[in-house]
């Protein structure tokens, strides 16, 4: 019996050796040594200090800041556990609005969001991307529309005239992977790093 049992544990150690250890080591070798910056989590500094990651949202609510998309994360409430309260880019819970398209409360939410906007660029229909959360909840980019769009706001708040945050953008805004790839889209975070630098100078 021993005979037939021996292939079946060498077998598993050897692959527990080789997937569990060897593999994972080896591509963390080589990813670090290739890619660092996205191996460590892409992370932003400034003044040498981590401010966020170019892979993660945050919660800008200043109207001096360029804001992101809605986020439908949540956490339990410190409160009540058996409850959750929305807690916006929670990095520790990805999770998108279980909310579907015909749902009352999700119409209800957008509409007021969309009419709150519009207030602040009356002039420009409301890019979808303001109103709309993503899947994971911690989308960091929005579309060059949803960035344009809160131009006026921004330049206004800063005392900037229009026509610079615009080109802001522009210089923010990434093109398609090899030109046909994806969509172009702005990071938030680095936008209004650099929103933060031209205010300084």
């Amino acid at each position: 019996m021993l005979r037939q049992v021996r292939p079946a544990i060498v077998m598993m150690i050897a692959m527990t050796v080789i997937t569990g250890l060897i593999y994972p080591l080896g591509m963390t070798g080589i990813a670090q040594l290739l890619f660092p910056y996205q191996a460590n989590g892409s992370l932003i500094h400034r003044n040498g200090r981590i401010v966020g990651s170019a892979l993660i949202g945050q919660n800008f609510t200043s109207a001096r800041y360029f804001h992101g998309r809605p986020s439908a994360t949540a956490e339990p409430d410190s409160k009540d556990p058996s409850k959750t309260i929305p807690v916006p880019y929670a990095a520790d819970n990805s999770s998108g609005s279980n909310l579907g398209p015909t749902s009352k409360a999700l119409i209800a939410r957008v509409k007021k969001d969309a009419a709150q906007l519009q207030v602040e660029n009356p002039s420009v229909p409301v890019p979808v991307d303001l109103v709309t959360t993503s899947a994971s909840g911690l989308d960091p980019d929005i579309t060059p529309a949803g960035a344009y769009f809160q131009v006026p706001r921004v330049a206004k708040a800063r005392g900037l005239p229009e026509e610079e945050v615009h080109q802001l953008v522009e210089a923010a805004t990434k093109g398609r992977l090899l030109g046909i790839f994806g969509e172009p889209s702005v990071n938030v975070l680095k936008l209004n790093l650099a929103l933060d630098k031209l205010g300084s100078k």
